[in-house]
């Protein structure tokens, strides 16, 4: 609890064991316990809950970096006014809660970033992982969108719970149905034995997604219903079930346009993103860089303790990463093996770019492609289509196997078949 001057008045042992375990905390300000500030939040570039609520005359929930005795930490702040006799704001009363899925330092499991879009968007991850709305994570490729779904969950109440994952994209269009829903003995040559689906597998927790723009149309309105009703039928049989199951659903694609093509139903669209996050891609967080290339570097090699010198640094946020979070894990991957001390240079992810066919190719074929837009006036060409002809010229020099493609994009061989797929170029 403390005062319209931000001063404590009373605290936990919680609070006190967390913030200041050595000295008192009453009399002192919660922005010099809390943040180590001179000022209040809001004249130190942060959302302050007090200024909120005294503008607001109600509650107010905020996202933090707080300093611990473990370093900076995400806590949840919930803040609400308590008023006199006259109805005026008196003492404010706030409720705190370590957001242990995400960091702002190195860590090796987690969500990494400090940045204003990686905050902006971990806000709303916090506001919303306690209820039982649907998510749609929407993001490009090599975002994090599973990782940010894993998050959702174990934010949520349903955390003891399993976390099933649902790839959309690689169930053929004829087992989808009885993957998702289950089937019956005998419902379909070969079901020898009845099975339960990934919606009984998920019950009590997560049912997470991805890739949904890629969901059969003829499976769409049976997972509608699923979302609408909570109930399903196995294939085969005719007994209504109850789902006790969060949905969460990520794609990198436009379902918008999708909607309007009419490959995709607009009540399941709505359905699936009644709250919508978006996931910004590396390019918008350049400032993370740092600290997601020191985790990233223990996740590669544990025992080397490899650092990256600051020019290091300096030619990493240069880099566009098409391939986002990925794409830079790919890169440091290949300047580790190409580095035989323990810094990191930028010679060695010079090397290791020249290595990488995405930067061979890709900006060239990009760079192609924009320069015809700008040559035509007025240009018929979105973006879109000048990113798949960049992609089909790379396909086509590219001389070694799918797999490599996919290592040299910085995305996964499931990811870069979507886009074969997407653009006629499966053979």
């Amino acid at each position: 609890m403390f005062d319209k001057q931000y001063r404590i008045l009373a605290a936990n042992k919680a609070y006190r064991k967390q913030f200041s375990p050595d000295h008192s905390v009453v009399g002192r300000t919660c922005y010099e316990v809390s943040h180590h500030f001179s000022v209040p939040c809001d004249q130190a570039g942060e959302s302050c809950p007090l200024a909120r609520a005294r503008e607001s005359g109600q509650r107010e929930r905020v996202l933090h970096l707080h300093h611990t005795p473990r370093g900076e930490e995400y806590v949840n702040i919930e803040l609400a006014p308590l008023l006199d006799a006259h109805g005026e704001q008196t003492f404010y009363v706030e409720k705190m809660q370590a957001l242990e899925v995400a960091h702002g330092k190195p860590v090796a499991k987690g969500l990494i970033g400090r940045s204003p879009a990686f905050q902006s968007m971990l806000e709303l991850v916090a506001r919303v992982a306690p209820s039982m709305a649907s998510v749609l994570l929407l993001g490009e490729s090599g975002t994090g969108k599973e990782l940010v779904a894993q998050a959702l969950h174990e934010a949520s109440e349903r955390s003891r719970k399993p976390f099933v994952v649902v790839d959309c994209s690689s169930i053929p269009e004829n087992l989808f149905e009885s993957e998702i829903f289950g089937h019956e003995r005998g419902a379909f040559t070969g079901a020898t034995n009845a099975r339960g689906g990934l919606v009984e597998s998920a019950s009590g927790g997560t049912l997470f997604l991805d890739e949904a723009g890629d969901i059969p149309l003829t499976m769409q309105v049976k997972l509608l219903r699923l979302l609408e009703s909570g109930t399903y039928r196995r294939v085969g049989s005719t007994e209504l079930r109850h789902a006790d199951i969060r949905v969460v659903s990520a794609t990198h694609r436009n379902l918008t346009e999708m909607v309007a093509a009419g490959t995709f139903r607009e009540d399941l669209y709505y359905r699936l993103g009644t709250f919508p996050v978006h996931l910004p891609p590396l390019r918008d967080r350049k400032e993370d860089i740092p600290l997601l290339s020191a985790a990233l570097l223990e996740r590669i090699d544990p025992k080397r303790r490899l650092q990256l010198s600051e020019a290091a640094e300096s030619y990493l946020k240069a880099q566009p990463f098409y391939g986002n979070v990925r794409e830079l894990r790919n890169l440091l991957e290949r300047g580790s093996i190409l580095c035989d001390g323990e810094i990191l240079e930028p010679d060695h992810l010079q090397k290791a770019t020249q290595s990488g066919v995405q930067n061979q190719v890709r900006p060239r074929a990009l760079q192609g492609g924009l320069d015809a837009v700008s040559r035509s006036e007025p240009s018929k060409k979105t973006l879109k289509a000048v990113e798949d002809e960049a992609f089909k010229a790379l396909v086509s020099a590219h001389r070694g196997s799918r797999t490599e493609l996919a290592r040299s994009l910085g995305i996964s061989t499931r990811s870069l078949y979507r886009k074969l797929k997407a653009c006629s170029l499966e053979s």
